[in-house]
């Protein structure tokens, strides 16, 4: 798969002319969410909106029911900033990796892919953080007689930084007694008492990637 990512530099979209486009002079793409990597929608685009897309990294289709040119989101505000540019080996279906405003279904839905016939029940990693974080979030903002959680808070910031700081610990003392369990056991540990020290703090989980994303370069 040949990618073009939106980095300081000239796009060359001589590209463009080795891609396989129907008898109309469309080809599909699809729209995926660049940081959760769900699949939003499913869109048209010809010669001049892909050449849209990517002098203003603003997503741009080929609507074929009007015929015409269209920006996401230019007149529900729901845009699609487009961070990654893909297509695949048969040269026949592009891929967008997009930062999503609002939600990218006209129904209101925040993907198109909302009608269910199969569930699948598991989560991604930052799935589950993001969910553990909401719910320490919720027992904050709802507290829940006979929490643990909700004990923390009541406590008081000292009280989750002295949490921190021994689970911090329980952590060392496994790693130095190369027990991988217990490792395991204790960096969970870590992890929960982190979360509420954010919730507490108003970090959120977004701010964090932000932070190890800058790190990457």
């Amino acid at each position: 798969m040949r990618d073009y990512l939106f980095e300081d530099k000239e796009i060359d979209l001589q590209f463009i002319e080795t891609l396989k486009f129907d008898e109309k002079g469309l080809i599909p793409a699809v729209i995926q969410d660049v940081d959760t990597k769900e699949v939003l929608m499913v869109a048209y685009m010809n010669k001049e909106s892909i050449k849209e897309t990517l002098n203003t990294k603003k997503a741009c289709y080929f609507s074929r029911s009007r015929q015409k040119l269209w920006t996401k989101g230019e007149t529900s505000g729901n845009i699609q900033e487009v961070k990654g540019f893909y297509y695949d080996c048969d040269k026949d279906t592009i891929l967008l990796n997009v930062k999503q405003k609002g939600v990218a279904c006209h129904s209101g839905n925040y993907s198109c892919f909302f009608n269910e016939v199969l569930q699948n029940n598991e989560m991604t990693q930052r799935e589950l953080i993001e969910r553990l974080y909401d719910l320490i979030e919720d027992r904050k903002n709802n507290p829940k007689p006979g929490s643990y959680t909700n004990y923390l808070f009541e406590k008081g910031l000292d009280k989750i930084l002295k949490k921190v700081g021994e689970e911090s610990a329980e952590v060392i003392i496994a790693a130095k007694n190369q027990a991988k369990d217990e490792i395991v056991y204790e960096i969970s540990d870590l992890v929960y008492h982190t979360l509420v020290l954010m919730v507490n703090s108003n970090v959120k989980v977004e701010d964090i990637i932000n932070e190890l994303k800058i790190r990457e370069h």
